[in-house]
């Protein structure tokens, strides 16, 4: 007689009555493959606004341009330094006297309740422009703690530590 533990039983799938009863698994995650697929195809139309920010503040010319897709009256409020102003009703007059259609644009609004960095993203990806939309928009730009630009001048604002690391570069994700 030995006394080996006895082995652990294999692992299995949520049954459907504990699914049911979860609501995270109630519809399972897709396979590794189609949760790669997806998640990589996120990354090709969105970027967030701590990258956009180290990309800026880095030397040399960061491949894209920053597109500000709201009224002038919040371009006034704040927006992000070096951004091309140019609200979403006028991309398809303006769009070409202002943008390179061989440079990327990275498009932002107010915040995630705002779908306006999106709307103009499709517009300009309508006329043939390579975009993605920064997550966050310019909300997240003012709560990372990043400089910005309004009509009386340069400010920044404390990082929120609800967003932004407290103590550090960045936030390591």
């Amino acid at each position: 007689m030995t006394n080996a533990a006895p082995a652990p039983a294999p692992a299995t799938a949520p049954t459907l009555s504990n699914a049911t009863a979860n609501p995270v698994l109630r519809v399972p995650p897709a396979a590794p493959a189609e949760a790669a697929a997806y998640f990589r195809a996120s990354l090709v139309f969105h970027a967030d606004v701590s990258d956009v920010a180290a990309a800026l503040a880095a030397d040399g010319d960061p491949g894209f341009v920053v597109l500000d897709s709201r009224s002038t009256e919040s371009w006034d409020q704040g927006h992000i330094p070096g951004a091309i102003h140019l609200p979403t009703a006028l991309i398809p007059e303006q769009a070409e006297q202002l943008l390179d259609r061989s440079v990327p644009v990275v498009t932002y609004c107010w915040g995630p309740g705002c779908n306006g960095a999106t709307r103009a993203a499709l517009a300009l990806a309508e006329l043939g422009y390579q975009v993605k939309e920064m997550l966050g928009g310019f909300e997240y730009w003012a709560r990372e703690g990043f400089a910005y630009e309004t009509w009386e001048g340069r400010e920044r604002r404390a990082a929120d530590p609800l967003t932004a690391p407290v103590d550090a570069e960045n936030c390591g994700c």
